[in-house]
């Protein structure tokens, strides 16, 4: 989603600055700008660095920007069962890194903090409204839930001016882990596409350009400032009907397999992004039809197919 915002923000003419996670060797900071090299000379600067570490203060805090927008994470969330502590450093410290920068930043306008529709956990009732318990069911999902609030805290305390958005499922062009990128990266090689449990939970999926949509909004209007709001598509689909849209859609020769649950599943996940528009009008435009449409196209043509 960063690459998104990148490009849109740049589109927007804005004056853009990237964080990316980054090394120092002998003096020279070594990073990949995987996804927006073709961007390198439009941005103002590129810091790099690890944005759990005590240096993230002073690398934001000197680069002074009017509007932060802060997705940096560890968001895979298999990988938390193994490193539930690294995923708490990245999660939780780094964003309580970008929020000590933002209150020394005298121009600051905003500063969006992103949360994720897994601090939800199981529906208890659907659609979910950020009235909703948070109730995660993995390392991954508490340290969101832990992220989120402290995010709140620091606008009820110190009246930092937070906007926090809960991005239900996004996917879409570059994304490389989840179900989705998975599944079409299996369908065009005619590989069998695995299927945890029944595939009966649902998850509400949002086209990428919805959700940038949705960044700028909370980066910008004046009713987002201390407000928690969720995003998504209003639709949930079964991870099996994904699966089976994905080999149609591709024209695939792939086999659907069952295989064990995995560990946290989340059976139910639905937006309710009423409050969405009801404060901003925001409103979903790409279905899930033609999302996968797009993206199947754009890994297609990665692939020279």
């Amino acid at each position: 989603m960063g690459s998104h915002l990148t490009e849109t923000l740049l589109r927007l003419k804005a004056s853009v600055s990237v964080y990316i996670r980054g090394n120092s060797v002998t003096g020279t900071s070594l990073y990949t700008l995987k996804n927006i090299a073709h961007i390198k000379g439009d941005l103002r600067a590129i810091i790099t660095g690890n944005i759990a570490s005590p240096d993230a203060v002073s690398l934001i805090k000197a680069d002074a920007p009017r509007v932060i927008y802060h997705l940096a994470a560890d968001a895979y969330v298999p990988n938390s069962f193994e490193h539930p502590m690294e995923v708490f450093e990245t999660n939780l410290t780094g964003t309580l890194n970008v929020l000590t920068a933002a209150q020394q930043i005298k121009t600051l306008e905003r500063v969006v903090c992103t949360s994720s529709s897994e601090i939800y956990g199981s529906a208890q009732y659907a659609p979910i409204d950020e009235n909703h318990p948070l109730c995660p069911t993995s390392p991954y999902a508490a340290s969101k839930v832990a992220a989120d609030r402290a995010s709140f805290s620091f606008w009820k305390t110190y009246g930092l001016p937070v906007a926090i958005i809960r991005p239900f499922n996004t996917y879409g062009p570059r994304h490389t882990y989840d179900v989705i990128p998975k599944f079409i990266s299996l369908a065009l090689a005619d590989q069998d596409l695995m299927v945890h449990g029944s595939g009966r939970q649902t998850r509400d999926f949002t086209y990428v350009d919805d959700m940038i949509r949705a960044f700028l909004i909370m980066g910008s209007h004046p009713k987002a400032e201390g407000r928690t709001v969720n995003f998504g598509s209003g639709v949930d689909v079964p991870i099996l009907e994904i699966a089976e849209k994905i080999v149609r859609l591709s024209g695939s020769r792939s086999k659907i397999v069952h295989t064990r649950e995995r560990p946290a599943q989340v059976k139910q996940l639905l937006c309710d992004y009423s409050l969405a528009r009801k404060l901003f009008g925001y409103q979903p435009k790409v279905s899930i039809d033609e999302g996968l449409r797009r993206n199947i196209e754009w890994e297609k043509a990665q692939r020279g197919m």
